[in-house]
Protein backbone atom coordinates (compact mmCIF):
# COMPACT_ATOMS: atom_id res chain seq x y z
CA UNK A 1 0.00 0.00 0.00
CA UNK A 2 1.64 3.51 -0.39
CA UNK A 3 2.59 5.92 1.90
CA UNK A 4 1.05 9.43 2.02
CA UNK A 5 3.30 11.73 2.19
CA UNK A 6 1.31 15.29 2.34
CA UNK A 7 -2.40 15.39 3.19
CA UNK A 8 -4.55 18.65 2.67
CA UNK A 9 -7.89 18.12 4.73
CA UNK A 10 -10.59 20.51 3.93
CA UNK A 11 -8.17 23.77 2.79
CA UNK A 12 -10.19 26.92 2.01
CA UNK A 13 -8.28 30.16 0.94
CA UNK A 14 -10.07 33.47 0.44
CA UNK A 15 -8.71 36.54 -1.08
CA UNK A 16 -10.84 39.83 -1.68
CA UNK A 17 -13.90 38.53 -4.18
CA UNK A 18 -12.81 35.34 -4.99
CA UNK A 19 -12.27 31.85 -3.01
CA UNK A 20 -9.54 30.62 -4.65
CA UNK A 21 -9.34 26.94 -2.77
CA UNK A 22 -13.27 26.29 -1.45
CA UNK A 23 -12.92 22.82 0.81
CA UNK A 24 -10.01 20.78 -0.81
CA UNK A 25 -9.11 17.06 0.01
CA UNK A 26 -6.12 15.60 -1.02
CA UNK A 27 -3.41 12.90 -0.29
CA UNK A 28 -0.46 12.83 -2.34
CA UNK A 29 1.92 9.39 -1.98
CA UNK A 30 5.59 9.34 -1.45
CA UNK A 31 7.74 8.78 -4.68
CA UNK A 32 5.23 9.65 -7.16
CA UNK A 33 4.44 12.49 -9.57
CA UNK A 34 1.36 13.97 -8.78
CA UNK A 35 -0.13 16.85 -11.32
CA UNK A 36 -3.00 19.66 -10.27
CA UNK A 37 -4.61 20.42 -13.08
CA UNK A 38 -7.04 23.24 -13.70
CA UNK A 39 -8.09 26.54 -15.70
CA UNK A 40 -5.82 29.63 -15.45
CA UNK A 41 -7.02 30.94 -12.44
CA UNK A 42 -8.55 27.78 -10.84
CA UNK A 43 -6.67 27.65 -7.58
CA UNK A 44 -4.01 25.58 -8.22
CA UNK A 45 -0.77 27.29 -7.36
CA UNK A 46 -2.16 28.83 -4.25
CA UNK A 47 -3.30 25.60 -3.30
CA UNK A 48 0.34 24.45 -3.41
CA UNK A 49 1.84 28.18 -2.10
CA UNK A 50 -0.22 27.07 1.08
CA UNK A 51 2.16 23.53 1.52
CA UNK A 52 4.75 25.69 1.14
CA UNK A 53 3.97 28.36 3.70
CA UNK A 54 3.15 31.36 1.06
CA UNK A 55 -0.14 31.95 2.58
CA UNK A 56 -2.15 30.58 5.51
CA UNK A 57 -5.89 29.27 4.84
CA UNK A 58 -8.66 30.48 6.95
CA UNK A 59 -9.74 26.78 7.21
CA UNK A 60 -8.15 23.39 7.01
CA UNK A 61 -5.06 21.39 8.29
CA UNK A 62 -2.27 20.36 6.67
CA UNK A 63 -0.12 16.97 7.32
CA UNK A 64 3.43 15.78 6.33
CA UNK A 65 4.37 12.40 6.76
CA UNK A 66 1.32 11.79 9.05
CA UNK A 67 2.27 14.79 11.09
CA UNK A 68 0.15 17.61 11.60
CA UNK A 69 2.03 21.16 10.59
CA UNK A 70 1.14 24.80 10.90
CA UNK A 71 3.24 26.30 7.69
CA UNK A 72 3.51 30.41 8.06
CA UNK A 73 6.48 30.71 5.97
CA UNK A 74 8.25 29.48 3.34
CA UNK A 75 11.28 28.53 6.01
CA UNK A 76 8.81 26.27 7.67
CA UNK A 77 8.08 24.21 4.59
CA UNK A 78 11.86 24.10 3.92
CA UNK A 79 12.42 22.76 7.77
CA UNK A 80 9.86 20.02 6.78
CA UNK A 81 11.52 19.22 3.17
CA UNK A 82 9.49 21.33 0.90
CA UNK A 83 10.52 22.92 -1.72
CA UNK A 84 8.74 24.98 -4.81
CA UNK A 85 9.76 26.14 -8.18
CA UNK A 86 7.28 28.85 -8.65
CA UNK A 87 6.29 29.85 -12.56
CA UNK A 88 7.94 33.08 -12.51
CA UNK A 89 11.37 33.04 -11.07
CA UNK A 90 12.70 33.78 -7.66
CA UNK A 91 16.16 34.90 -8.68
CA UNK A 92 18.62 37.99 -7.92
CA UNK A 93 19.67 38.85 -11.39
CA UNK A 94 23.41 40.59 -10.55
CA UNK A 95 23.87 37.76 -8.03
CA UNK A 96 25.78 34.48 -9.42
CA UNK A 97 24.03 31.01 -9.15
CA UNK A 98 25.95 30.36 -6.04
CA UNK A 99 24.62 33.23 -4.29
CA UNK A 100 21.05 32.93 -5.22
CA UNK A 101 21.46 29.14 -4.02
CA UNK A 102 22.70 29.72 -0.79
CA UNK A 103 20.99 33.05 -0.25
CA UNK A 104 18.58 32.58 3.44
CA UNK A 105 20.75 29.32 3.89
CA UNK A 106 24.37 30.80 3.85
CA UNK A 107 27.01 28.58 5.02
CA UNK A 108 29.23 30.16 7.39
CA UNK A 109 33.10 29.28 8.43
CA UNK A 110 34.25 29.78 11.58
CA UNK A 111 38.03 30.12 12.17
CA UNK A 112 38.84 31.25 15.98
CA UNK A 113 37.50 34.47 16.23
CA UNK A 114 36.89 35.00 12.45
CA UNK A 115 33.87 34.05 10.53
CA UNK A 116 32.35 34.53 6.79
CA UNK A 117 30.56 33.03 4.37
CA UNK A 118 31.99 30.18 2.81
CA UNK A 119 30.82 30.69 -0.81
CA UNK A 120 33.50 28.19 -2.35
CA UNK A 121 32.44 25.40 -0.27
CA UNK A 122 29.12 26.27 -1.16
CA UNK A 123 30.15 25.94 -5.08
CA UNK A 124 32.06 23.11 -5.20
CA UNK A 125 28.83 21.67 -3.70
CA UNK A 126 26.21 23.12 -6.14
CA UNK A 127 28.19 21.89 -8.71
CA UNK A 128 29.17 18.37 -7.59
CA UNK A 129 24.96 18.18 -6.83
CA UNK A 130 24.71 19.75 -10.72
CA UNK A 131 26.33 16.60 -11.91
CA UNK A 132 25.05 13.94 -10.00
CA UNK A 133 21.58 14.99 -11.03
CA UNK A 134 22.15 16.53 -14.36
CA UNK A 135 21.76 19.96 -14.09
CA UNK A 136 24.89 21.33 -14.93
CA UNK A 137 25.26 24.84 -14.83
CA UNK A 138 28.84 26.89 -13.76
CA UNK A 139 27.89 28.19 -10.19
CA UNK A 140 29.69 31.72 -10.45
CA UNK A 141 27.59 32.85 -13.73
CA UNK A 142 25.44 35.31 -12.81
CA UNK A 143 21.96 35.02 -13.29
CA UNK A 144 21.18 37.95 -15.84
CA UNK A 145 24.09 35.96 -18.26
CA UNK A 146 22.19 32.74 -18.33
CA UNK A 147 18.88 31.70 -20.47
CA UNK A 148 15.99 30.85 -19.15
CA UNK A 149 16.45 27.07 -19.13
CA UNK A 150 19.22 26.98 -16.93
CA UNK A 151 17.99 29.46 -14.80
CA UNK A 152 14.67 26.85 -14.11
CA UNK A 153 18.16 24.52 -13.29
CA UNK A 154 19.10 26.82 -10.97
CA UNK A 155 16.02 26.86 -9.13
CA UNK A 156 15.55 23.03 -8.92
CA UNK A 157 19.14 23.06 -7.62
CA UNK A 158 17.98 25.51 -4.81
CA UNK A 159 15.72 23.07 -3.92
CA UNK A 160 17.98 20.24 -4.04
CA UNK A 161 20.46 22.28 -1.65
CA UNK A 162 17.91 22.46 0.65
CA UNK A 163 17.74 18.65 1.01
CA UNK A 164 13.96 18.81 -0.15
CA UNK A 165 12.18 15.70 -0.54
CA UNK A 166 8.63 17.18 -1.37
CA UNK A 167 9.18 19.18 -4.74
CA UNK A 168 7.14 21.77 -6.20
CA UNK A 169 6.79 22.82 -9.54
CA UNK A 170 4.59 25.38 -10.72
CA UNK A 171 4.03 25.70 -14.53
CA UNK A 172 7.90 24.57 -14.89
CA UNK A 173 7.53 24.02 -18.90
CA UNK A 174 5.76 27.84 -20.07
CA UNK A 175 9.31 29.29 -20.48
CA UNK A 176 11.10 26.20 -22.46
CA UNK A 177 11.71 24.90 -25.65
CA UNK A 178 10.25 21.89 -26.80
CA UNK A 179 13.80 20.52 -26.12
CA UNK A 180 14.15 21.79 -23.04
CA UNK A 181 10.46 20.36 -21.98
CA UNK A 182 11.77 17.01 -22.67
CA UNK A 183 14.89 17.30 -20.71
CA UNK A 184 13.01 18.64 -17.93
CA UNK A 185 10.59 15.91 -17.70
CA UNK A 186 13.35 13.97 -17.87
CA UNK A 187 14.93 15.25 -14.63
CA UNK A 188 11.95 14.75 -12.91
CA UNK A 189 11.24 11.11 -13.80
CA UNK A 190 15.45 11.00 -12.49
CA UNK A 191 14.05 12.72 -8.96
CA UNK A 192 11.27 10.45 -8.51
CA UNK A 193 13.48 7.48 -9.08
CA UNK A 194 16.11 8.73 -6.51
CA UNK A 195 12.98 8.97 -4.21
CA UNK A 196 11.95 12.03 -4.17
CA UNK A 197 7.90 13.29 -4.76
CA UNK A 198 6.53 15.57 -7.32
CA UNK A 199 4.24 17.55 -7.53
CA UNK A 200 3.24 18.88 -11.08
CA UNK A 201 1.36 21.95 -11.83
CA UNK A 202 0.71 22.20 -15.41
CA UNK A 203 -1.81 23.21 -18.21
CA UNK A 204 -0.29 20.92 -20.91
CA UNK A 205 -2.19 17.58 -20.77
CA UNK A 206 0.55 15.61 -22.82
CA UNK A 207 3.39 16.54 -20.26
CA UNK A 208 0.70 14.58 -17.55
CA UNK A 209 0.29 12.00 -19.56
CA UNK A 210 3.78 11.58 -19.76
CA UNK A 211 4.89 11.38 -16.69
CA UNK A 212 2.28 11.63 -14.01
CA UNK A 213 0.75 8.96 -11.89
CA UNK A 214 -2.42 10.53 -10.60
CA UNK A 215 -3.62 14.18 -11.17
CA UNK A 216 -6.24 16.63 -9.38
CA UNK A 217 -8.26 18.19 -11.63
CA UNK A 218 -9.63 21.74 -9.92
CA UNK A 219 -12.25 23.80 -11.12
CA UNK A 220 -12.85 27.64 -10.02
CA UNK A 221 -11.80 26.67 -6.31
CA UNK A 222 -13.02 23.52 -6.32
CA UNK A 223 -11.64 19.88 -6.50
CA UNK A 224 -13.13 18.11 -9.32
CA UNK A 225 -11.65 14.66 -8.17
CA UNK A 226 -8.56 12.71 -8.34
CA UNK A 227 -7.55 10.51 -11.33
CA UNK A 228 -5.29 7.91 -12.51
CA UNK A 229 -3.34 9.28 -16.04
CA UNK A 230 -3.03 6.06 -17.34
CA UNK A 231 -6.65 5.60 -17.42
CA UNK A 232 -8.03 9.45 -18.41
CA UNK A 233 -7.93 10.36 -21.76
CA UNK A 234 -6.70 14.03 -22.51
CA UNK A 235 -9.99 14.84 -24.09
CA UNK A 236 -11.58 13.42 -20.36
CA UNK A 237 -9.22 15.44 -18.37
CA UNK A 238 -9.39 18.64 -20.82
CA UNK A 239 -13.48 18.62 -20.45
CA UNK A 240 -13.11 18.05 -16.79
CA UNK A 241 -10.77 20.80 -16.28
CA UNK A 242 -13.07 23.48 -18.00
CA UNK A 243 -16.43 21.72 -16.82
CA UNK A 244 -17.83 21.49 -20.80
CA UNK A 245 -17.18 19.26 -24.01
CA UNK A 246 -13.55 20.93 -25.43
CA UNK A 247 -13.31 21.24 -29.61
CA UNK A 248 -9.57 21.29 -30.12
CA UNK A 249 -10.67 21.23 -34.06
CA UNK A 250 -9.63 24.51 -36.00
CA UNK A 251 -11.56 25.84 -38.79
CA UNK A 252 -9.75 27.62 -40.98
CA UNK A 253 -11.39 29.47 -43.53
CA UNK A 254 -9.29 29.51 -47.14
CA UNK A 255 -7.13 32.32 -47.28
CA UNK A 256 -8.12 36.01 -48.90
CA UNK A 257 -4.55 37.85 -48.72
CA UNK A 258 -4.69 41.57 -49.98
CA UNK A 259 -2.51 44.39 -49.52
CA UNK A 260 1.14 44.63 -48.03
CA UNK A 261 0.76 45.58 -44.43
CA UNK A 262 4.26 45.24 -43.54
CA UNK A 263 7.59 44.58 -45.22
CA UNK A 264 11.09 44.61 -44.02
CA UNK A 265 13.99 44.72 -46.19
CA UNK A 266 17.89 43.49 -44.82
CA UNK A 267 16.66 44.31 -41.25
CA UNK A 268 19.88 43.42 -39.04
CA UNK A 269 19.54 43.62 -34.88
CA UNK A 270 22.90 43.52 -32.70
CA UNK A 271 21.22 42.12 -29.08
CA UNK A 272 22.13 43.92 -25.49
CA UNK A 273 25.57 41.61 -26.10
CA UNK A 274 26.60 43.65 -29.49
CA UNK A 275 26.24 39.88 -30.74
CA UNK A 276 24.15 39.94 -33.95
CA UNK A 277 21.08 38.79 -33.14
CA UNK A 278 18.50 39.27 -36.46
CA UNK A 279 20.77 38.51 -40.09
CA UNK A 280 19.39 40.68 -43.01
CA UNK A 281 16.31 39.65 -43.06
CA UNK A 282 13.00 40.77 -45.35
CA UNK A 283 9.77 39.51 -44.87
CA UNK A 284 6.10 40.57 -46.24
CA UNK A 285 2.76 40.38 -44.32
CA UNK A 286 -0.52 40.70 -46.16
CA UNK A 287 -4.01 41.57 -45.30
CA UNK A 288 -5.67 38.31 -44.23
CA UNK A 289 -2.55 36.48 -43.55
CA UNK A 290 -0.82 35.09 -41.04
CA UNK A 291 3.41 34.68 -41.42
CA UNK A 292 4.18 32.53 -38.97
CA UNK A 293 8.16 32.47 -37.47
CA UNK A 294 9.37 29.18 -36.47
CA UNK A 295 12.65 28.11 -34.86
CA UNK A 296 14.44 26.70 -31.80
CA UNK A 297 14.36 29.47 -28.52
CA UNK A 298 17.27 31.88 -29.11
CA UNK A 299 17.33 32.31 -33.20
CA UNK A 300 16.22 35.84 -32.86
CA UNK A 301 12.85 35.28 -33.80
CA UNK A 302 11.85 37.29 -30.57
CA UNK A 303 14.16 40.22 -31.74
CA UNK A 304 12.42 40.20 -35.18
CA UNK A 305 8.73 41.10 -33.47
CA UNK A 306 10.82 43.79 -30.49
CA UNK A 307 12.19 45.97 -34.25
CA UNK A 308 9.10 45.54 -35.64
CA UNK A 309 7.26 46.94 -32.30
CA UNK A 310 10.17 49.41 -31.77
CA UNK A 311 11.83 48.36 -28.63
CA UNK A 312 14.80 47.49 -30.45
CA UNK A 313 17.00 49.38 -33.29
CA UNK A 314 17.88 48.64 -36.30
CA UNK A 315 21.69 48.45 -37.31
CA UNK A 316 20.68 47.93 -40.98
CA UNK A 317 17.79 47.81 -42.93
CA UNK A 318 14.45 49.30 -42.75
CA UNK A 319 10.66 48.59 -42.17
CA UNK A 320 7.68 49.87 -43.66
CA UNK A 321 3.91 49.94 -42.80
CA UNK A 322 1.34 50.33 -45.79
CA UNK A 323 3.91 51.39 -47.59
CA UNK A 324 5.38 54.13 -44.86
CA UNK A 325 8.81 53.92 -43.52
CA UNK A 326 8.53 53.86 -39.50
CA UNK A 327 12.14 52.55 -39.11
CA UNK A 328 12.96 55.66 -36.87
CA UNK A 329 9.45 56.01 -35.16
CA UNK A 330 9.05 56.22 -31.76
CA UNK A 331 6.95 52.92 -29.94
CA UNK A 332 3.88 55.11 -29.14
CA UNK A 333 4.25 56.42 -32.95
CA UNK A 334 4.15 52.96 -34.16
CA UNK A 335 0.63 52.14 -31.65
CA UNK A 336 -0.66 55.14 -33.57
CA UNK A 337 0.44 53.85 -36.93
CA UNK A 338 -1.71 50.93 -36.70
CA UNK A 339 0.67 48.17 -34.67
CA UNK A 340 -0.55 45.55 -31.73
CA UNK A 341 2.28 43.90 -29.82
CA UNK A 342 1.91 40.83 -27.58
CA UNK A 343 5.24 40.62 -26.20
CA UNK A 344 7.14 37.33 -24.82
CA UNK A 345 8.04 38.55 -21.55
CA UNK A 346 3.96 39.40 -20.12
CA UNK A 347 5.28 41.04 -17.01
CA UNK A 348 8.56 42.82 -18.17
CA UNK A 349 6.89 43.92 -21.60
CA UNK A 350 3.22 43.70 -21.70
CA UNK A 351 1.82 45.14 -18.04
CA UNK A 352 2.83 47.60 -15.36
CA UNK A 353 2.44 45.24 -12.38
CA UNK A 354 1.30 47.45 -9.45
CA UNK A 355 -1.01 48.99 -11.50
CA UNK A 356 -4.88 48.13 -12.01
CA UNK A 357 -6.63 45.74 -14.37
CA UNK A 358 -8.60 48.62 -15.76
CA UNK A 359 -5.15 50.72 -16.31
CA UNK A 360 -3.46 48.12 -17.88
CA UNK A 361 -6.05 47.53 -20.37
CA UNK A 362 -6.04 51.18 -21.14
CA UNK A 363 -2.20 52.08 -20.78
CA UNK A 364 -1.93 52.34 -24.78
CA UNK A 365 -4.86 54.86 -25.20
CA UNK A 366 -4.89 56.19 -21.91
CA UNK A 367 -4.67 59.70 -23.34
CA UNK A 368 -7.42 59.73 -25.93
CA UNK A 369 -11.45 60.07 -25.91
CA UNK A 370 -13.16 58.58 -23.82
CA UNK A 371 -10.49 58.01 -21.04
CA UNK A 372 -9.23 61.53 -20.89
CA UNK A 373 -11.36 64.87 -21.75
CA UNK A 374 -9.26 68.04 -21.58
CA UNK A 375 -6.58 66.49 -20.49
CA UNK A 376 -8.34 64.78 -17.02
CA UNK A 377 -8.37 61.25 -16.97
CA UNK A 378 -11.99 59.98 -16.92
CA UNK A 379 -12.04 57.34 -14.00
CA UNK A 380 -15.29 56.03 -15.10
CA UNK A 381 -14.31 55.12 -18.69
CA UNK A 382 -11.18 53.37 -17.45
CA UNK A 383 -13.78 50.90 -15.43
CA UNK A 384 -16.27 50.59 -18.27
CA UNK A 385 -13.65 49.32 -21.07
CA UNK A 386 -12.20 46.86 -18.27
CA UNK A 387 -15.32 45.49 -17.26
CA UNK A 388 -16.39 44.86 -21.10
CA UNK A 389 -12.97 43.59 -21.93
CA UNK A 390 -13.10 41.13 -18.44
CA UNK A 391 -16.37 39.21 -20.01
CA UNK A 392 -15.59 39.10 -23.49
CA UNK A 393 -12.04 37.68 -22.83
CA UNK A 394 -12.81 35.79 -19.48
CA UNK A 395 -10.19 37.44 -17.46
CA UNK A 396 -10.06 36.42 -14.08
CA UNK A 397 -9.71 39.04 -11.31
CA UNK A 398 -11.08 38.67 -7.72
CA UNK A 399 -11.92 42.60 -7.66
CA UNK A 400 -12.09 42.85 -11.14
CA UNK A 401 -11.44 46.15 -13.07
CA UNK A 402 -9.53 47.81 -9.65
CA UNK A 403 -7.60 43.75 -9.30
CA UNK A 404 -3.91 44.88 -9.07
CA UNK A 405 -2.46 43.24 -11.59
CA UNK A 406 0.23 41.31 -9.54
CA UNK A 407 -2.63 39.53 -7.48
CA UNK A 408 -3.56 37.58 -10.83
CA UNK A 409 -2.43 34.66 -12.23
CA UNK A 410 0.01 34.49 -15.00
CA UNK A 411 -2.54 33.06 -17.53
CA UNK A 412 -5.17 35.91 -16.38
CA UNK A 413 -2.76 38.45 -17.04
CA UNK A 414 -1.49 36.57 -20.92
CA UNK A 415 -5.69 37.48 -21.10
CA UNK A 416 -5.48 41.22 -20.17
CA UNK A 417 -2.63 41.42 -22.96
CA UNK A 418 -4.35 39.69 -25.54
CA UNK A 419 -7.49 41.17 -25.02
CA UNK A 420 -5.99 45.00 -24.72
CA UNK A 421 -3.94 44.71 -27.84
CA UNK A 422 -7.09 42.68 -30.33
CA UNK A 423 -9.53 45.66 -29.17
CA UNK A 424 -6.23 48.65 -30.50
CA UNK A 425 -7.84 47.02 -33.85
CA UNK A 426 -4.14 47.46 -35.51
CA UNK A 427 -3.70 46.63 -39.20
CA UNK A 428 -0.52 44.96 -37.86
CA UNK A 429 -0.74 42.22 -35.27
CA UNK A 430 2.36 41.34 -33.49
CA UNK A 431 1.30 37.66 -31.29
CA UNK A 432 4.56 36.23 -29.72
CA UNK A 433 4.04 33.40 -27.95
CA UNK A 434 0.53 34.23 -27.29
CA UNK A 435 -0.52 30.86 -25.21
CA UNK A 436 2.22 30.46 -23.11
CA UNK A 437 1.10 29.67 -19.58
CA UNK A 438 -2.67 29.13 -20.64
CA UNK A 439 -4.94 25.66 -19.91
CA UNK A 440 -6.75 24.06 -23.02
CA UNK A 441 -10.07 26.24 -23.48
CA UNK A 442 -7.90 29.78 -23.17
CA UNK A 443 -5.46 28.55 -26.05
CA UNK A 444 -8.92 27.19 -27.99
CA UNK A 445 -10.42 30.81 -27.09
CA UNK A 446 -7.38 32.63 -28.65
CA UNK A 447 -6.60 30.52 -31.56
CA UNK A 448 -9.91 31.68 -32.43
CA UNK A 449 -9.43 35.09 -31.63
CA UNK A 450 -6.40 35.26 -34.05
CA UNK A 451 -8.40 33.55 -37.13
CA UNK A 452 -11.14 36.37 -35.94
CA UNK A 453 -8.66 39.00 -36.84
CA UNK A 454 -7.63 37.00 -40.20
CA UNK A 455 -10.97 36.98 -41.66
CA UNK A 456 -11.46 40.65 -40.53
CA UNK A 457 -8.40 41.42 -43.05
CA UNK A 458 -5.61 41.89 -40.38
CA UNK A 459 -2.12 41.17 -41.18
CA UNK A 460 -0.54 38.71 -38.14
CA UNK A 461 2.77 37.99 -37.44
CA UNK A 462 3.39 34.96 -34.70
CA UNK A 463 6.06 33.72 -33.49
CA UNK A 464 5.62 30.35 -31.30
CA UNK A 465 8.07 27.54 -30.27
CA UNK A 466 4.91 25.45 -30.32
CA UNK A 467 4.98 23.77 -33.63
CA UNK A 468 1.68 22.53 -33.39
CA UNK A 469 0.36 26.06 -33.31
CA UNK A 470 3.13 27.17 -35.69
CA UNK A 471 1.28 24.44 -38.51
CA UNK A 472 -2.31 25.06 -37.35
CA UNK A 473 -2.55 28.55 -37.41
CA UNK A 474 0.08 29.43 -40.44
CA UNK A 475 -0.53 30.80 -43.91
CA UNK A 476 2.85 31.25 -44.13
CA UNK A 477 5.86 29.89 -42.52
CA UNK A 478 9.73 31.63 -42.40
CA UNK A 479 12.03 29.82 -40.59
CA UNK A 480 14.92 31.31 -38.75
CA UNK A 481 18.25 29.36 -37.60
CA UNK A 482 20.97 31.97 -36.13
CA UNK A 483 19.51 35.03 -37.03
CA UNK A 484 18.39 33.99 -41.07
CA UNK A 485 15.23 33.36 -42.71
CA UNK A 486 16.21 30.20 -44.41
CA UNK A 487 13.35 28.90 -45.73
CA UNK A 488 10.03 30.44 -46.69
CA UNK A 489 7.28 28.77 -47.75
CA UNK A 490 3.34 28.58 -47.73
CA UNK A 491 2.33 26.52 -44.38
CA UNK A 492 0.15 23.88 -47.26
CA UNK A 493 3.48 22.93 -48.80
CA UNK A 494 5.36 21.79 -45.61
CA UNK A 495 5.15 18.69 -43.20
CA UNK A 496 5.65 19.32 -39.62
CA UNK A 497 8.73 17.17 -40.13
CA UNK A 498 9.89 19.59 -42.90
CA UNK A 499 10.09 22.38 -40.44
CA UNK A 500 11.44 20.91 -37.82
CA UNK A 501 14.68 19.86 -39.94
CA UNK A 502 14.78 23.58 -41.17
CA UNK A 503 14.31 24.99 -37.23
CA UNK A 504 17.65 22.53 -36.83
CA UNK A 505 19.80 24.06 -39.57
CA UNK A 506 19.40 21.20 -41.89
CA UNK A 507 18.65 22.98 -45.11
CA UNK A 508 18.90 19.89 -47.33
Amino acid sequence: MAETIVELRNITKAFPGVIANDNISLEINKGEIFALLGENGAGKSTLMSILFGMYEPEEGEIYVRGEKVNLSSSKDATALNIGMVHQHFKLVSNYTITENIVLGDEPVKHVGPFSWVDLKGASEKIRALSLDYGLEVNPDDKIEDIPVSTQQRVEILKMLYRDAEILIFDEPTSVLTPQEIEYLLEIMEELRRSGKTIILITHKLEEIKQVADRCAILLRGKLVGVYDVAETSTQQMANLMVGKEIDFEIQKDEQKSGDIVLETNGMTVFDDRGVKAVDDVSLQIREGEILAIAGVSGNGQTEIADAIAGLMDLTEGSIFLHGQEITKLSIKERINSGISYIPEDRQRDGLIMDLSLSSNLAIKTFDKKPFAKRGILQEKAFDKHAEQLIEEYDIRSGQGADTITRSMSGGNQQKAIVAREIELESDLMIFVQPTRGLDVGAINNIHRQILEEREKGKAILLVSLELDEVMALADTIAVIFRGKIIKTDQAAKLSKEEVGQYMMGVTQ
